[in-house]
């Protein structure tokens, strides 16, 4: 696997209408040439791909380092294909802040239209929100989750987090073809500025520590408490600052009785409990950690990462007059295309690979 960084810092301000509209529009133009050529699934593989995702944001013409790629882009693609869905067979549903909310509402609104298991995919997207706020914690306050899907179950998810100390943003991609356990080294790929601290319960070789924490969350509430009150007050090893500073034994008791009543029987319906997150987790990893011995890790696991210019004017300012163009070619394309005439996408490859080799 290539690995690597690419800084992702905030950047004020939002896409202007002129160029969103045209992201919009060029979005739509490549998923339809993609699902035609290669069909959903394809798109789906591509999307989960931090590196194939940061270079569509950039053809889009978003600034090529923002942390905004990440949500314009979705937004660019969601809004594109409004209409086509069920012709391409690919659905998105999320989105940045109150429209992430909304993904559960909108997965059940397509599955009453298409016919597909809603619940199987509500869950898949709040699970895969759970580990990347609750079993990874690496400093990054997820605010954006988009969820993709195709019409037999198969799923991708792109959610970012923001650290609101550095300023940066951590992108995290998903893909259902990958993810054979959600909770064992799960993501497609993590896009991050930097290695840093992070409590990671989502490693491979780490499962003494996940059946710890699940066996401690059916222990006796009032236990819990008291062994959590004595290490606030212990002086521990440096690792383990980060994670005592905002943990409050006794705002913990309720949550600690709901899975003492539960009995969860693995670390994954553990995360799945409502009202399980950061502060139960940490606070329970830190228990199998000091009194029982069985650490988890502490590793961070990111794994990282230009045609039309950046709205900022990085790498140059965005050519409107190429940007259009762009969009004009690849819509005869299509429209050629869907009367059976292929041709005109044959010579966009030769195109590409000609061009390609000049650079």
């Amino acid at each position: 696997m290539r690995k690597g960084h690419v800084d992702l810092p905030l950047h004020s301000g939002k896409a202007p209408a002129w160029l969103f509209s045209r992201m919009t529009k060029l979005s739509r133009a490549i998923v339809e040439i993609m699902t035609m050529e290669f069909g959903p699934h394809e798109f789906l593989r591509r999307v989960s791909d931090p590196i194939w995702f940061q270079a569509l944001g950039c053809v889009l013409g978003f600034d090529w380092h923002s942390s905004g790629l990440t949500t314009t882009t979705t937004a660019a693609i969601k809004e594109g294909i409004k209409g086509l869905e069920k012709d391409l067979g690919i659905f998105v549903a999320g989105g940045k802040g109150a429209a992430s909310r909304k993904t559960p509402l909108e997965l059940m609104m397509w599955g009453d239209r298409i016919g597909v298991d809603a619940e199987k995919l509500i869950y898949a997207s709040r699970m895969t929100a759970k580990v990347d706020s609750s079993a990874l914690q690496d400093g990054y306050q997820i605010y954006h989750h988009t969820f993709f899907f195709t019409s037999d179950g198969t799923w991708a998810v792109i959610q970012q987090g923001m650290n609101p100390k550095t300023r940066y943003a951590r992108r995290y991609h998903w893909l259902s073809e990958r993810t054979d356990n959600f909770v064992i080294e799960p993501h497609s790929g993590i896009l991050s500025a930097a290695r840093g601290q992070a409590l990671n319960l989502i490693q491979r070789g780490d499962e003494a520590a996940r059946k710890t924490i699940t066996e401690l969350a059916s222990s006796e509430p009032s236990h819990l408490v008291k062994t959590l009150k004595k290490l606030k007050s212990m002086r521990l090893p440096e690792r383990h600052q980060l994670y005592l500073s905002d943990i409050h034994p006794d705002r913990l008791l309720k949550i600690f009785l709901k899975t003492y009543q539960r009995v969860p029987g693995n670390f994954e319906e553990l995360l799945g409990i409502q009202g399980v997150g950061p502060a139960t987790i940490r606070a329970l990893a830190l228990v199998s950690d000091i009194i029982y011995g069985i650490p988890p890790s502490y590793e961070d696991p990111f794994v990282y990462t230009y045609a039309h210019g950046g709205k900022d004017g990085i790498p140059y300012p965005v050519n409107r007059v190429r940007y259009d163009l762009t969009i004009s070619v690849l819509e005869r394309a299509i429209k050629s295309a869907k009367i059976g005439r292929s041709d005109k996408l044959k010579a966009l490859k030769r195109l590409s690979a000609f061009y390609e080799r000049s650079e």
